[in-house]
């Protein structure tokens, strides 16, 4: 009775017919984008809860006889409500999950060429979205205004100021000024809570518009089934009603998971890190900003020169030029890699030597930037670890690359192998 009262007034039959019939292919690993998404949603969801409560401001007050910041303040009565710090473990957790699962479906999509023709644009914004989600990461650290997270944002804000002849003018943007300042709360919060997620929000529609419009590619082995009609028709699950159904099943089993993480693995505490000091606490950022953090300490402290006026600095190398030459390298690889014709279906990453070879060798030189983080710890000079870095990556790229030539070869009786 209800649905057709609206089916009257919306025609949502034909909104059914037109897309909820789309199929959905079964491949386990096209759950890797609804990973992410589903924790998009969770993060919005507790991100709400949080922004009741949430004070953004430096102002002073009293909290436990003590005068404290009271955007540190607002985040300690947060955690002393029932399910206060579960929820914020939960948000925190979230972002860290969404993140790594938007690189992993960049790493599915690189490994079996899914990038080419059609689908560059939705590999510039899968890549868009992953920068963005870590600036929403980013933006989020400062907010509980602890003596870890105002330590942390300050090596951000000398990268900042590191950019050559408009590092001034991007600080005072991104920072509200000198950091820390009174405006520089307020401004993280706009941008974590609004500005950011309308970008994501924005990014996510994009994305599902043109995959809606091209389709997901398919396993090899699906093309000479007969259903495929000849590579015609996607082979899988209408969405309405089996893989809604999945999916909504997947999403309360993500967040079980979440919650279970939540309960018994803290984040920021930051009742033990304290309110700002001007002691520095010993800190390492979060997994995916540690790949900067590690390449930041391999650099010399010393190596500055100055081009067109303009200075470059370590924290300019490391902070700035580094992430940007890696994004535009991953931006450009499905120009530099393209196929003869469109590319429906998955290619088995064994049977591509070059690429796969040097997705493994670019796979371990950044896993070994995370290890170099950690050098203090592992009492590993800078030089050495720079070393181990470059043999190892380079060992990595050539002996993966060795098997997968003579593996190929021998596939194809000893025929040319890209």
């Amino acid at each position: 009775m209800i649905f057709k009262w609206l089916d009257e007034r919306l025609e949502l039959r034909k909104f059914k017919d037109k897309f909820l019939s789309k199929t959905f292919p079964t491949h386990p690993t096209f759950l890797l984008g609804e990973i992410a998404l589903f924790s998009f949603i969770i993060l919005i969801i507790t991100g709400i809860f949080l922004g009741f409560l949430y004070e953004p401001s430096t102002k002073m007050v009293p909290l436990f006889g003590a005068m404290v910041p009271s955007a540190y303040a607002s985040v300690v009565r947060i955690d002393l409500l029932p399910m206060g710090m579960i929820i914020r473990r939960i948000h925190h957790w979230s972002a860290m999950i969404m993140i790594a699962a938007i690189l992993v479906h960049l790493m599915r999509v690189y490994f079996t060429a899914s990038y080419r023709k059609p689908r560059e644009i939705n590999w510039l914004v899968g890549l868009s979205l992953w920068g963005i989600a870590m600036g929403a990461a980013f933006t989020g650290y400062l907010l509980p205004y602890s003596n870890f997270s105002v330590t942390a944002t300050s090596i951000a804000y000398y990268m900042a100021k590191s950019v050559p002849w408009i590092g001034d003018w991007i600080s005072r943007l991104l920072f509200a000024g000198d950091f820390p300042s009174s405006g520089t709360v307020p401004r993280f919060f706009f941008m974590h809570v609004m500005l950011i997620p309308i970008a994501l929000i924005g990014l996510i529609g994009l994305h599902m518009l043109i995959l809606v419009k091209q389709k997901h590619t398919e396993p090899l082995s699906n093309k000479n089934r007969k259903e495929a009609e000849g590579g015609k028709r996607l082979i899988g699950i209408p969405i309405w009603p089996e893989q809604a159904v999945i999916s909504l099943s997947f999403f309360f089993f993500l967040l079980f998971t979440v919650v279970l993480i939540a309960t018994y693995i803290p984040l920021n505490p930051i009742e033990t890190y304290g309110p700002p000091s001007p002691g520095t606490p010993v800190m390492r950022p979060d997994w995916y900003f540690l790949i900067v953090y590690g390449f930041l300490k391999l650099i010399p402290g010393n190596l500055s020169f100055s081009v067109l006026g303009g200075k470059i600095t370590p924290e300019t190398i490391g902070g700035v030029i580094f992430p940007t030459f890696t994004f535009v390298v991953f931006a450009l690889i499905p120009f530099l890699d393209r196929g003869k014709g469109p590319q429906n279906y998955i290619e088995n990453p064994l049977h591509r030597p070059f690429m796969t070879s040097f997705g493994i060798g670019g796979g371990i030189f950044l896993c070994m930037l995370v290890v170099a983080g950690y050098i203090d710890v592992l009492h590993i000079t800078p030089e050495a670890m720079t070393v181990y870095t470059i043999l190892s990556s380079l060992a990595a790229w050539g002996i993966s690359y060795t098997v997968l030539r003579l593996y190929n070869r021998k596939r194809m009786g000893g025929d040319n192998v890209r």
